[in-house]
């Protein structure tokens, strides 16, 4: 290779951020794009950072949704993405908040990618492989058409986790570490995470095993016990780096698993976002649906065709002396694209009805994140092959086309009303948001929660609405089938509920408290619990109080779910530390 087209160790670092600020400059040019998720992502962190000011610095309970009533949203969101936007918000104006995040998103992307193809390529051909991946059609379709943030933040571990899986000689760390990034980001993202390690570990325990057991393996004793104690330290690495990945994310997960029983999470899977309707070229009724599937579509199909092609040309040619770990390489890529086809048609339904939290996913295209990294290794194991003297400016110039078309073909420009000042602007002022309909507590219905609620009030009926507030579109017309009507701004202005309320009632009387019912609100009158809890139609707090004084204070209660959680999080840190020290006691003997 010519010393001027080998990079320094130092390149990466520099020029991947580089590639990462080409990918976001029309942002930087244009501002925003907002795209489906944006304003739910950008009010989540709005939320948590008026949270972390007040100096809750692990909130569980968003108090903006469902008009300010609340919904238990960071309990099943994995944290990670919206506690970085919550203090990107904190350290910069609204609107520069979500363009940083996507650069830290892109940056982190193209640095893990570089250091899984750099295990099997010469620099150049990683540091191309990585601006490919950082910029890659689906990396900026999630930036610009979905403003899909925490999956866009997922992107950057799963090379991580290819590259542990992948590696001759994996370790319990590295299994672990990506594995629990994952859950602690995106759940999606960590479910198809889980699911590629268990196909690539499968398909390498199981050619382990047949080497194990071959004629020559077995004519030579020491052999063969070498080979079967490889093939056990590889599976059990496996499987013990996965167990302390979910155990590092448990303070995450032990309360979502747990707690999914208190909200109606199948609302995640109505139509539109099943499974069944997000098959390659689907169609259903809804218009804007389809638009965006003909989109992927259109997406998928291109990524696979050079996916197909490239991988082709690396099956079929005949290469230098490689290590059989790269010679194996294409083959095990060529298996997960296969893989991955199968499960954008419908031909793989029983899969996704069966697997385990599999329909979850709901869009069968999220594997798109898998196949670009499938793509962007293939790419690095061609070029290597092609030459080693590639100049490092070339990854920015394919970073800068590659953003040029997918500005073009997947950027939604901020509406006034839609952009980060607005949505800033309405959260200042107690203007609340809709509810999530697969984080609403079981027995709430969205349709009849109205919009413009005071913090409390008192009736002698429980399910008596507030005097003064708009009925709902849904109370007006019963026969209404969505809740999905829009709701002016000037009906969203609502007080949340207090937390100390001190009254003295001279009659008996139901206190509604605009504040959504869920097990972990401990709510004492003068002191003392109060059980039970009066059931209203639209979930809201309501209790029956005596005549007389009442000094009524709600906090919110750590259940036994979080605390295991917690618990199981630091005994994971505690155990990957040991890892580390191991490892040093291991080089210095």
């Amino acid at each position: 290779m010519p010393p001027a087209t080998k990079p320094s160790a130092a390149t990466p670092a520099l020029l991947l951020p580089l590639a990462a600020l080409l990918a976001i400059h029309p942002l930087l040019a244009h501002g925003n794009a907002c795209g489906q998720d944006f304003s739910f992502h950008l009010r989540s962190w709005l939320d948590a950072a008026q949270q972390l000011r007040h100096g809750t610095l692990y909130p569980h309970w968003a108090y903006s949704p469902a008009w300010n009533a609340g919904e238990p949203r960071f309990l099943f969101y994995p944290p990670l993405s919206w506690m970085l936007g919550a203090l990107l918000t904190l350290l910069l104006p609204v609107a520069a908040a979500p363009v940083v995040y996507i650069f830290l998103a892109l940056t982190a992307s193209g640095l893990t990618m570089f250091r899984l193809a750099r295990h099997f390529v010469a620099p150049p051909a990683a540091l191309l492989a990585s601006a490919f991946y950082l910029a890659n059609p689906y990396m900026l379709f999630n930036a610009f058409e979905r403003s899909a943030f925490a999956e866009l933040l997922a992107a950057a571990w799963i090379p991580l986790l290819l590259l542990a899986v992948l590696r001759e000689r994996p370790t319990l760390r590295e299994v672990a570490i990506p594995i629990a990034l994952l859950w602690l980001t995106n759940a999606p993202a960590a479910v198809i995470g889980c699911y590629l390690l268990a196909l690539i570990a499968i398909v390498r325990v199981i050619a382990a095993m047949r080497s194990a057991s071959s004629p020559k393996a077995e004519a030579s004793a020491s052999s063969g016990t070498s080979k079967r104690e490889g093939l056990l330290r590889l599976a059990s690495t496996y499987l013990a780096g996965t167990l302390l990945g979910l155990a590092l994310s448990a303070i995450y997960l032990v309360p979502a698993a747990f707690e999914r029983r208190y909200i109606q999470v199948d609302m995640a899977i109505i139509p539109n976002l099943r499974f069944q309707d997000n098959f390659l070229f689907d169609r259903t009724a809804d218009a804007p649906h389809n638009i965006v599937n003909t989109t992927v579509s259109l997406l998928a199909l291109s990524m696979l065709a050079l996916t197909v092609s490239t991988l082709s040309a690396l099956l079929l040619s005949r290469s230098r002396p490689e290590a059989p770990a790269v010679r194996a390489l294409p083959s095990l890529l060529a298996l997960t694209t296969l893989v991955i086809v199968l499960l954008l048609v419908p031909l793989s339904t029983p899969l996704w009805q069966h697997l385990p939290e599999l329909a979850y996913l709901q869009f069968p295209w999220r594997l798109l994140t898998v196949l670009a990294v499938v793509l962007a290794l293939a790419l690095a194991l061609f070029f290597n092959r092609l030459t080693r003297a590639i100049p490092s400016w070339t990854a920015l110039v394919f970073t800068l086309a590659l953003t040029v078309l997918g500005y073009r073909l997947y950027a939604h420009p901020c509406d006034p009303s839609g952009g980060p000042a607005a949505i800033a602007a309405l959260f200042r002022t107690h203007h609340g948001v809709l509810p999530t309909d697969e984080y609403t507590p079981t027995d709430a219905d969205n349709d009849v929660l109205r919009t413009n609620l005071p913090g409390y009030w008192l009736a002698a009926d429980p399910n008596a609405s507030a005097p003064n507030t708009t009925p709902t579109a849904a109370e007006l017309n019963p026969s209404l089938q969505t809740d999905d009507t829009p709701v002016p701004n000037a009906q969203t202005l609502s007080t949340p509920a207090p937390h100390h309320l001190s009254l003295n009632l001279t009659l008996p009387a139901t206190l509604i408290l605009h504040l959504r019912d869920y097990p972990n609100w401990h709510i004492t009158r003068n002191g003392n619990p109060v059980l039970p809890r009066l059931q209203r139609d639209d979930g809201l707090l309501a209790i029956q109080l005596p005549a007389g004084p009442s000094i009524i204070d709600i906090t919110w209660h750590r259940t036994w779910d979080q605390n295991l959680g917690l618990a199981l999080s630091l005994c994971g840190l505690l155990a990957l530390g040991l890892t580390f020290r191991s490892r040093r006691h291991v080089e210095s003997s």
